[in-house]
């Protein structure tokens, strides 16, 4: 059953998907039906999902699922990596490549992979205060929280150890 994501209670669980670009607002739009769809028709051993879907910042697929309703199994969860899959085929982009990371550096986005981010450190463009997408968080308490975080924060600590 689709529950508006900012009606999942904080212990929602919720699970990150990071695209390659960012979606174009004409992009956006006509997938708003087929998230709640998606979310309304999501069962775990054929119980009704109490969840979430939507994209954040233009570029982060983000599901969320109040598991006190009903919990996720494991078909539920290869369910939900089948529909990521169809959107990357129908957007022409990436949602399971968990390479890059995602920084918040002048208002934009700037992805990096680890080699990339190093360089980034020691050329002063990303800092510990440069704002983090950790991708990693697994609740709907931390992702209103944490998300983003100062990096300096989050397991990228020891990036910025002197």
């Amino acid at each position: 059953m689709y529950v508006a994501f900012d009606h999942l209670p904080p212990q929602a669980r919720v699970w990150i998907y990071q695209a390659s670009r960012p979606l174009l607002e004409e992009e956006l739009m006509p997938l708003l039906p087929r998230l709640a769809a998606f979310a309304e028709e999501w069962t775990s051993h054929g119980r009704q999902l109490a969840a979430s879907a939507q994209f954040l910042h233009r570029q982060f697929l983000v599901i969320g699922l109040n598991e006190a309703v009903a919990g996720a199994s494991g078909c539920s969860i290869d369910a939900s990596v089948r529909f990521v899959r169809e959107l990357e085929h129908h957007l022409d982009i990436d949602l399971l490549e968990k390479s890059r990371m995602a920084f918040l550096t002048d208002g934009r986005l700037q992805l990096l992979n680890r080699r990339e981010l190093r360089a980034a450190v020691v050329a002063g463009q990303v800092t510990a205060s440069t704002l983090y997408f950790n991708n990693t968080l697994t609740t709907k308490a931390e992702l209103d929280v944490q998300w983003p975080a100062p990096a300096g924060d989050t397991w990228l600590a020891s990036y910025f150890l002197a």
